[in-house]
């Protein structure tokens, strides 16, 4: 089986190709754009691997939530690329694609959402395998749900946004921190495996981004409350 992965939830962009089994990436922190990074990266990996492109089963993304823009950018070219070669789409979660990339273990995954708040969600991951334990969510770091239990490690620039603050909530029931960690192509690919070989793959015009937050921008009044105008 062979697919074709783009993460771009945040400033990190990334493409892998999960082909026999086998895993390649490309990679970069890029802050601004980056579009033009993508195809000719999935051109060098499928050359690499010695495929052709006919020869990809499925075009796997991720689909956030996160920076708007990147979810938009690889929606629209895994869209294009499956639409082109008639084959399915496989969106994945961006916050569990971040949680396997981190490793085993209980991981609550978060990222910076911006205007003073984070995603958040929380996963046990073994092995190739990632369990949810609560669902990606939207909020401010002082207010936003948390899980219960002991043993979670935090991962993602969310802990760099609202660190001090879900360290402080979060106390004995946290062990250690990455807020360096971020989604990656190959952890998106990884994930889409299985659910391609079981069919749950969905036609490239069904294939949509999961936002969570629709609102992009705060009125004038709504961010002095929040303390971003002065």
């Amino acid at each position: 089986m062979n697919i074709l992965a783009f993460e771009a939830s945040t400033r990190h962009l990334s493409v892998a190709l999960w082909s026999a089994g086998a895993l390649l990436e490309r990679s970069a922190d890029v802050p601004n754009g980056g579009a033009e990074r993508l195809l000719p990266w999935a051109g060098e990996l499928i050359g690499e691997a010695g495929i052709a492109l006919a020869q990809l089963d499925g075009i796997a993304f991720g689909a956030g939530p996160g920076g708007f823009t990147g979810l938009r950018l690889v929606c629209g070219v895994a869209q294009g690329l499956a639409f082109g070669l008639d084959c399915p789409v496989v969106p994945v979660g961006s916050l569990a694609a971040l949680a396997l990339a981190s490793g085993d273990g209980k991981v609550i995954a978060s990222l910076d959402a911006r205007m003073n708040e984070i995603y958040l969600a929380a996963y046990v991951v073994d092995g190739a395998n990632v369990e949810e334990v609560m669902a990606p969510i939207v909020g401010a770091g002082e207010t936003a749900s948390l899980p219960e239990g002991a043993g979670w490690r935090g991962a993602g620039d969310g802990f760099s946004a609202c660190g001090a603050l879900l360290t402080a909530r979060l106390g004995t029931r946290l062990v250690a921190v990455d807020a360096t960690a971020s989604p990656s192509a190959a952890a998106v690919a990884r994930l889409a495996a299985p659910l391609l070989a079981s069919g749950r793959g969905v036609a490239a015009a069904a294939a949509m981004p999961l936002y969570i937050r629709d609102k992009v921008a705060l009125t004038t009044v709504e961010r002095k409350a929040r303390g971003g105008l002065r």
